[in-house]
């Protein structure tokens, strides 16, 4: 189900799927979804709310997991993923596909005056605080305190398969 204000604006090329479980889309006031912006309802039972006055730039895409919390006046630039759930992948004698998804660190929350630089990816179990900014091309999946700004590195090794 979508609940979508009538003064906010939803491209006619953006692409905002339906949940089969249940979920809900609600957009709150006077946003700005662009072109070529994927929600998505995947990988868990959340509902996806944004807040009031956010814009939402192209190519972004949005998997709504456990559960994705918007805030007002959040901005994302340009082709950002954000996703509020990840696969297992704690047994070498399993595919990555069997082992279906991890238990939920909580979805991801982004609380107000939030900027989201190009090119990042929101992770499960990501918080970011009121006025935090992310750098573009940063991973996070972690708290982010307020009025903080975070540069974060993909590419550092994370752990590897038992």
């Amino acid at each position: 189900m979508h609940i979508i204000s009538t003064n906010s604006k939803i491209s006619k090329l953006a692409d905002l799927e339906s949940s089969v479980k249940g979920s809900k889309l609600i957009i709150g006031e006077r946003c700005m979804i662009d072109a070529f912006v994927k929600i998505k309802f995947s990988g868990g039972l959340g509902d996806i709310i944004i807040g009031n006055n956010c814009y939402i730039n192209s190519g972004t895409v949005i998997y709504s997991g456990n559960g994705i919390v918007m805030g007002n006046y959040v901005l994302i630039a340009a082709n950002c993923t954000l996703s509020a759930s990840n696969h297992e992948f704690i047994s070498k004698d399993k595919t990555v596909y069997d082992q279906r998804f991890k238990t939920s660190r909580g979805g991801i929350i982004i609380e107000d005056d939030v900027w989201i630089g190009a090119n990042t990816v929101i992770s499960e179990g990501a918080i970011l605080r009121e006025g935090a900014i992310i750098g573009a091309c940063s991973f996070v999946n972690k708290e982010i305190e307020s009025y903080g700004i975070y540069v974060g590195n993909p590419l550092r090794k994370i752990g590897e398969r038992k």
